[in-house]
């Protein structure tokens, strides 16, 4: 687990420099206009800066009068187009819009996205020009995070990771909510069950996801999910173990649709989808369409969300206040960076019984075709 606390700073701009034996010009372009460096210099004043604590030039010093950069930097490790293409991401970001549009701040959207190393990472983070960060459901050692930290500005985490000393936290019981839907499904007659879910570590995997998988450390949201189901599971006498967890690299429609294909390769006896996202869920829907599963009658499928399309094509799902906590984040954000108090909001949700859950019906599937 990341911690708030770190050194001091063992160096500066001008004793880097020297022990570099490069001007300091060369330092900072490193950070600032790193296409007039070689890569392998830069790289060089990268790794040096890191290994004496030197995070950098601060952003902030620009502005001399108010020493304020009157910008929030969200923090969202996907490709940086997650936030305009994810339903649940882009309510998110309209409501922290909403929170620094009152008080005239800026938003700046921090490139996170995967495949970068350690030292790039921080490199981005350290050229952001912001007050404070919005840290967006992130892996808990995520080494942008780790950069974030380093920064030592005022923080809100969205979602995950939950323990980050110092900072404000937003989100939602996960696990509670999943139990809430996962109950429904029992009392409606469901024993034989699949959960489709996200990424349940940082690297790429689509396919059944093992008991070791499932206790993966770092990723809290999807994890606590899983355990929802299981819960309910335990508390009506039926084994967690013979639930099939299906996990997708990507979160999209055509992911849901690759996943719930793998889930019945893997167990074709399966009456009930549990999915933990929506977008996942409308891809689980449209596979059942494709190989002419009736839903509900002759397959449930459930999402987690609440996304406009799938509040309006009747999904069953657990509706969250995406928008909302984008607000409180924000709220939180600029009441903290004044009183420097950190807070925790624990959002509600609600269980929507839509029009894709049934009572289980026996009967024969066919062969996939």
């Amino acid at each position: 687990m990341p911690r708030s606390g770190h050194p001091r700073r063992q160096a500066t701009l001008a004793s880097l420099a020297a022990e570099l034996k490069v001007s300091r010009t060369t330092v900072s372009n490193a950070y600032n206009r790193p296409d007039q460096l070689s890569a392998e210099l830069r790289t060089r004043v990268l790794e040096a800066a890191k290994r004496r604590g030197y995070p950098g030039p601060d952003p902030v010093a620009r502005s001399l009068r108010t020493r304020k950069a009157g910008a929030v930097g969200l923090l969202l490790t996907e490709a940086l187009s997650y936030s305009f293409r994810d339903p649940a991401a882009t309510s998110f970001v309209a409501g922290l819009s909403e929170s620094c549009e009152e008080v005239g701040q800026g938003l700046l959207l921090i490139p996170a996205g995967p495949g970068r190393d350690d030292v790039e990472a921080a490199a981005v983070v350290q050229q952001a020009g912001v007050d404070g960060f919005v840290v967006y459901s992130v892996a808990d050692d995520d080494p942008y995070l780790a950069a974030v930290l380093e920064r030592r500005l005022p923080m809100v985490v969205c979602d995950q990771p939950r323990e980050i000393e110092g900072a404000s936290l937003v989100g939602i019981d996960d696990r509670g909510a999943m139990r809430e839907l996962a109950d429904y499904l029992l009392a409606l007659g469901h024993t034989r069950i699949g959960v489709l879910c996200m990424r349940l570590g940082h690297d790429a995997r689509d396919g059944r996801a093992d008991a070791e998988r499932l206790q993966s450390p770092h990723f809290h949201v999807q994890r606590e999910r899983i355990a929802g189901v299981q819960d309910a599971m335990l508390a009506v006498g039926l084994d967690p173990a013979t639930l099939t967890v299906v996990e997708s690299s990507e979160h999209t429609v055509n992911a849901g649709h690759a996943a719930a294909e793998r889930t019945f390769a893997i167990n074709p006896d399966i009456t009930a989808l549990i999915c933990t996202t929506d977008v996942l869920a409308l891809g689980a829907r449209e596979f059942a369409r494709w190989r002419g599963i009736d839903v509900p009658s002759e397959l449930s499928v459930t999402g987690f969300d609440g996304v406009p399309e799938a509040l309006a094509t009747g999904l069953t799902t657990v509706r969250q206040p995406a928008e909302e906590k984008g607000r409180r984040a924000g709220a939180l954000l600029l009441r903290d960076s004044h009183s420097g108090v950190p807070s925790v909001e624990i959002l509600d949700t609600e269980l929507i019984r839509g029009h894709t859950a049934a009572p289980p019906r026996t009967w024969q599937r066919g062969p996939a075709e």
